[in-house]
């Protein structure tokens, strides 16, 4: 996520910049067969194009709004993740009677965050953060799932027994919560607690299941295959043709100016084609970035930092005094 005020235009120019290459060669190619070869029959219709354009700008509309919600889905479900942890935390504190049982829940429920997050850092088939400018762009901030193996962060909450059990599981997260329901059900039948305090806290569980579940839908189904694609298809035969139709407007403006560039204002089709070429290519991309949320690009939700934050809050609980570092940002990116 990023947590400046507004990305710079430089770095959008860096991010977009092998966009703007091959835009560059598709407007200069016409530009030159136009002006110097005289092939005047490559110019198309400007009305072409502008229809063109148009309903390419509202399957890129689409595309953006679409993005846009599933982002903003899954930073929904990880607001509800903290709401639901510091209750966890509240009733593990206060509800159960032995002090070590309730600082082992709530560890547990650090490695369940700790099972989570990694999980869901890690990559799809479908996911873009290999792409070459998304790649390069990952020098500027660091992935903490990346940065540090699932074991040794699971290391510092969970002991050796419970930590060879998860590991030997698929969906460590999963199995992480059914430990937890199984001491509250251990808990329940030696009378520690009663039958209200157990569906409350079996409540929260079931509420960490269903936050746990909407993440891992939003991470294993993409944003549908035939609307992306159609985008791209869209937005690039438009970028091809919008150099062939600009090359008769700017032509029309031989008769009305003087000076050096009289006969020649053909050429400012380059630039101007590349410009408004940019402006689709880019929203493109932004659509893209915004599309999976748990990639690990600089527009993911930050569920690192969010762990972070409930780890802090649920230890200051318990009363510990030695807490991990909030998460901050890394050149305003903050995961």
């Amino acid at each position: 996520m990023h947590s400046g005020k507004s990305y710079r235009l430089e770095e959008f120019l860096v991010w977009t910049r092998r966009n703007i290459y091959w835009l560059l060669v598709i407007g200069v190619i016409p530009v030159v067969l136009f002006d110097l070869f005289h092939f005047y029959w490559i110019a198309i219709p400007w009305t072409v194009v502008a229809l063109l354009g148009t309903a390419t700008a509202f399957i890129v509309g689409f595309k953006n709004t679409q993005t846009y919600n599933r982002t903003w889905e899954a930073r929904q479900i990880w607001g509800s993740i903290v709401n639901s942890s510091r209750s966890w935390g509240a009733m593990s504190k206060n509800v159960i009677p032995d002090d070590e049982v309730s600082k082992e829940l709530i560890y547990r429920h650090f490695a369940w965050l700790t099972a989570l997050r990694y999980q869901l850092r890690d990559s799809r088939s479908w996911e873009t953060i290999t792409k070459s400018y998304n790649r390069e762009y990952k020098r500027f901030y660091k992935v903490p799932e990346h940065e540090s193996p699932l074991e040794e962060e699971l290391a510092k909450y969970l002991n050796e027994d419970e930590m060879a059990f998860i590991l030997s599981k698929k969906n460590r997260a999963t199995q992480l919560l059914a430990m937890q329901a199984e001491t509250l059900r251990e808990m329940f039948e030696s009378k520690q607690i009663d039958s209200f305090q157990y569906m409350e806290m079996q409540r929260i569980l079931n509420e960490f299941f269903e936050h746990q579940g909407k993440s891992e839908r939003i991470k294993n189904f993409p944003y549908p295959r035939q609307f992306a694609s159609i985008n791209t298809f869209f937005i690039r035969l438009f970028c091809f043709l919008l150099p062939f139709g600009m090359l008769l407007e700017f032509e029309k403006l031989n008769a009305v100016v003087e000076g050096p560039m009289k006969g020649h204002m053909v050429w400012l089709v380059l630039p101007f084609s590349v410009l408004i070429s940019w402006v689709y290519t880019t929203l493109e991309q932004v659509g893209e970035s915004t599309e999976n949320p748990f990639e690990g690009s600089a527009n993911d939700v930050p569920i690192s930092q969010i762990s972070r934050t409930i780890e802090i809050d649920l230890r200051e609980m318990l009363g510990e005094t030695d807490l991990p570092a909030a998460i901050t940002p890394v050149n305003n990116i903050v995961l």
